[in-house]
C-alpha cells in the first residue's frame, strides 16, 4: 500500500519539484523513470533472495530502506540526489511487493488465503485513488518533500509490525546458489525493456531509440534461456515456468494493466483536451473507477469461491474489454453518466482480474518458490501499464487537438483516439486465452506438500 501511495502522489508533487530545484523536465521524468526501472529489474531478485533467506527479513530490510531513502529525497538539495535516491528507493520498494505476496501464503489458510488476496487489492485501490488528493493537500500547504516525509513514519510503523508478528518457517527448495549471472542478464533485460517502452511516448516506435532497445532486449532475452537451460541451479525455477496456472496468470496480469492503464492514459488526453476538464474534474470522473476496484475485490473472492478461476477471469476479462471499447465510444456530447458507468465497469472488471489472477498465482505456487513467483508477479504489473501507455503513445497522434471535428464525438484527434482504445481493447483481450487456462474447479485446497489438489465427490470418482 506504502508502494502504491508513493506513486501515484509523486505526479501531484512533481511541477512543485520542479521549480524548487529549477531541474529539467529529463531530471523529473527521471524520478519517476528511475524508480521504475530500479522496480523491474530487482522484483525477481528480490524474491529469489526471500525464498533463500527468508520473507519476513526482506520486508524488513526494505521497508526501513525505503523510508531511509525518502527521509533522505525530503532533504535532497538538487534534482541530482533526488533522482539517485529515488533508484535506491526503487530497489528497496522491490524487496518489499513480493514479500508481501509470500507472507500472505504462509500465514493464511487455503481456506482464507482468497479473502486476504482481495484486502489487498482493495488496499492498492484505496492507496492509488487517495495519492493524487493526499498529494495535493500535501503539497499546496507543506511544499513536495512532505509527500516523502509522510513515508519514513508509515514505514517505522511497518517495521514495528514486521518484528512483532511470528510467521511459519517458509518450506525451502531447489537449494544451492543463485545464478549470478542469469540474474545479471535478467535485470538487465527487464531495465532495458521498461527504459524503451518508457521512451515510446516521447520518441515513438520507429526510432532508432527504440528499435535498438527493443533488439537488445530480444538479445538478451535468448542469452537468458540459454543460459537457464544449462544452469544447474536456474534462476527462474523449473517447476515455476511449467506451472500453467501461474504463467497463465501473470500473462492475464501483463495484458489486462496495459489495457486499463493505455485506455486511462488516451482517457485523459479526451477528458482534458476534448472536454476541457481540469486535472481535478478529469480525476473525479475517473473516480468510479477507483471505487469499484475497491468493491469489486471483496465480491470478486466470493464469486472466485462459488465458480472457479476460469469462469471469473474470462468474466472480468470480458468486462474490461467491453469498457474500453466503450470508452472508444465516448466523447464531450456523451452524458457524465455514460463516462461514469464505464470507468466504473473497467474497475469492476479490473478488480475481478487482480483478485482472480493473484489467488491463482499464490495459491498455486510451488511449495519453496512464493517470493520468485510474487517477483514474477509484480514484474508483469510494472511492465503492463509501461506497454499499455506505449501502445497508446504509438496510435495516438503527436499532438492531440483540443477543437472538435463537427458532428463527431472525440476532438480533432479523435478518430486516431478511438482506434488507439480499440488497439487497447485488443491488448486486453489477449488475456482471454490464458484465463481459459486457469482451473475451472471451485474447490482447491493445497496439499501437505504445498500442490492444490481438486475435492472430488464420490460420484466424480466412480465417473473417473
Amino acid at each position: 500500500m506504502i508502494v502504491a501511495l508513493d506513486g501515484t502522489v509523486l505526479l501531484v508533487a512533481q511541477p512543485d519539484l520542479q521549480r524548487d530545484l529549477g531541474a529539467t523536465v529529463t531530471q523529473v521524468q527521471w524520478t519517476s523513470t528511475g524508480y521504475l526501472l530500479a522496480v523491474a529489474a530487482f522484483l525477481v531478485i528480490a524474491g529469489r533472495l526471500g525464498d533463500r533467506y527468508g520473507h519476513r527479513r526482506l520486508l524488513f530490510a526494505g521497508v526501513l530502506g525505503f523510508g531511509a531513502a525518502s527521509a533522505g529525497i525530503a532533504f535532497a538539495p538538487e534534482a541530482g540526489w533526488v533522482i539517485v535516491l529515488r533508484i535506491a528507493q526503487g530497489v528497496f520498494g522491490a524487496l518489499l511487493q513480493p514479500a508481501t505476496l509470500a507472507l500472505l501464503r504462509l500465514v493464511y489458510p487455503p481456506d482464507r488465503l482468497g479473502a486476504a488476496v482481495a484486502l489487498r487489492t482493495s488496499a492498492i485501490g484505496v492507496a492509488a485513488g487517495a495519492g493524487p488528493l493526499l498529494g495535493g493537500l500535501l503539497v499546496a500547504h507543506l511544499g513536495w518533500r512532505a509527500v516523502f516525509l509522510v513515508n519514513v513514519p508509515a514505514a517505522l510503523a511497518i517495521a514495528a509490525l514486521t518484528l512483532a508478528v511470528r510467521v511459519p518457517a517458509a518450506p525451502r527448495a531447489g537449494g544451492g546458489r543463485t545464478d549470478l549471472v542469469a540474474a545479471a542478464l535478467f535485470a538487465v533485460l527487464l531495465a532495458v525493456l521498461v527504459h524503451s517502452l518508457a521512451g515510446v511516448p516521447e520518441h515513438g516506435w520507429a526510432a532508432p531509440r527504440t528499435f535498438l532497445g527493443l533488439v537488445l532486449v530480444v538479445c538478451l532475452a535468448v542469452g537468458l534461456v540459454l543460459r537457464e537451460r544449462r544452469s544447474a541451479q536456474p534462476f527462474v525455477p523449473p517447476a515455476v515456468a511449467r506451472s500453467v496456472p501461474v504463467v497463465a496468470s501473470m500473462t492475464i496480469l501483463l495484458v489486462t494493466s496495459g489495457g486499463m492503464f493505455g485506455a486511462l492514459f488516451v482517457s485523459t488526453f479526451v477528458l482534458q483536451n476534448g472536454l476541457g476538464l481540469d486535472p481535478l474534474t478529469t480525476g473525479l470522473r475517473v473516480l468510479p473507477l477507483t471505487v469499484l476496484m475497491v468493491l469489486g475485490a471483496p465480491a470478486a473472492h466470493a464469486t472466485l469461491r462459488r465458480y472457479g478461476a476460469r469462469r471469473v477471469a474470462i468474466t472480468g476479462q470480458a468486462l474490461v474489454v467491453l469498457a474500453i471499447v466503450g470508452l472508444s465510444a465516448l466523447g464531450p456530447a456523451s452524458p457524465w453518466a455514460w463516462w461514469s458507468a464505464t470507468f466504473a465497469v473497467l474497475g469492476a472488471g479490473f478488480a475481478v482480474v487482480m483478485v482472480t489472477a493473484t489467488g491463482t498465482v499464490v495459491g498455486d505456487t510451488p511449495p519453496g518458490y512464493a517470493g520468485v513467483v510474487g517477483g514474477l508477479k509484480q514484474t508483469a504489473m510494472n511492465v503492463g501499464p509501461t506497454l499499455g501507455i506505449a501502445v497508446a503513445a504509438g496510435t495516438m497522434p503527436p499532438h492531440p487537438s483540443a477543437t472538435p471535428l463537427p458532428g463527431a464525438g472525440l476532438p480533432a484527434s479523435g478518430p486516431a483516439m478511438g482506434t488507439a482504445l480499440l488497439v487497447l481493447a485488443a491488448l486486453a483481450g489477449l488475456g482471454l486465452l490464458p484465463a481459459s487456462l486457469l482451473p475451472k474447479a471451485r474447490n482447491a485446497v493445497p496439499t501437505a506438500a504445498g500442490q492444490p489438489c481438486r475435492r472430488r465427490s464420490s460420484m466424480q470418482k466412480t465417473l473417473s
